[in-house]
């Protein structure tokens, strides 16, 4: 059985002249938490939507669950709970209607399971509350409840933290991780808020211009953008002995040119006196490092859109 839930191949998606999608290729393993992070018009949410069924690609292949024969995909896509752009709700129905609608489209068997999901995304006792009359932020935890409605093993999410505040954004994080640890729930969720997919995404990629420009794990992103006391001295021979059995700093790296960078918690003026003790002159310290944003600006080669 394949390890993965997603295999997207070389997929490349035009409108007209405009190709939105490059001969993309992407892979979701299954039990991933697949961050997804581009600009605005960088192809994110055609790249879900090809992935979801909602868009014929041109050229490529998908492959769903091992099955990548359309009749077999069409099949897999029950497994699969959706949230793309805003969600579909009618405003002149109740959250209880406008789940019941998608419970009987999905033919999800049970009664408890409207009220269950809704207590899940944090919207206990307004079932019966009109649509219309809900916040940008109840309406994004109900298409949460929505793609949630039929326990998918893999759940899409095209910017579920719009209109949440930050109290609705920690809750719905948690409840992510939540249904990744405890359910294995596959998620590919694509976010503008960049820092906030670093607290949940176990794998990254980065799109620019309907390409996959880079793809990354958690740990690799986190050495890339790790914060570190950067360190230039006059003389680094004896650097390693002094940081790590006179301050008991174990986390550093030696480099050419004298240059040291320190990634355990610092303090700088206790590191510049002991090595001041041995002669050591410290020419600069600083500290250094870049944020996701930082990073992902600098990937795509300037400012983003979103």
């Amino acid at each position: 059985m394949s390890g993965y839930v997603i295999r997207a191949s070389n997929i490349t998606k035009t409108y007209g002249k405009y190709k939105v999608l490059d001969d993309l290729s992407i892979n979701i393993k299954k039990g991933d938490i697949y961050g997804v992070i581009g600009k605005n018009g960088a192809g994110k949410t055609t790249m879900i939507r090809v992935i979801t069924g909602l868009v014929i690609p041109n050229n490529g292949q998908v492959e769903l669950f091992g099955h990548s024969e359309e009749k077999e995909i069409i099949k897999e896509r029950s497994r699969i709970g959706t949230l793309i752009e805003s969600p579909a709700l009618y405003l002149n129905m109740t959250a209880g209607e406008n789940l019941e609608l998608v419970k009987i489209q999905r033919g999800i068997p049970g009664n408890k399971c409207i009220s269950e999901t809704l207590n899940l995304v944090g919207l206990k006792g307004v079932e019966k509350k009109k649509t219309k009359n809900f916040s940008l932020g109840m309406k994004q935890r109900l298409g949460i409840a929505m793609a949630l409605l039929s326990e998918p093993e893999f759940l899409v999410l095209d910017e579920p933290m719009n209109g949440l505040d930050p109290i609705g954004i920690k809750e719905i994080r948690e409840l992510l991780l939540k249904l990744n640890k405890e359910r294995g729930t596959t998620i590919l969720i694509s976010s503008h808020m960049l820092s906030e997919l670093t607290h949940i995404s176990n794998r990254y990629g980065f799109i620019d211009n309907g390409k996959l420009i880079e793809e990354m794990t958690a740990n690799e992103l986190s050495n890339k953008c790790r914060t570190y006391l950067h360190l230039k001295v006059n003389d680094s021979s004896d650097v390693s002995v002094i940081l790590e059995n006179e301050i008991g700093i174990k986390d550093f790296e030696v480099f050419p040119d004298n240059i040291i960078r320190i990634y355990d918690e610092f303090d700088g003026e206790k590191i510049t006196i002991a090595l001041s003790k041995h002669n050591i002159g410290v020419k600069e310290i600083m500290q250094m490092g870049e944020s996701l944003e930082d990073y992902f600006t600098k990937l795509v080669g300037g400012e983003g859109n979103e």
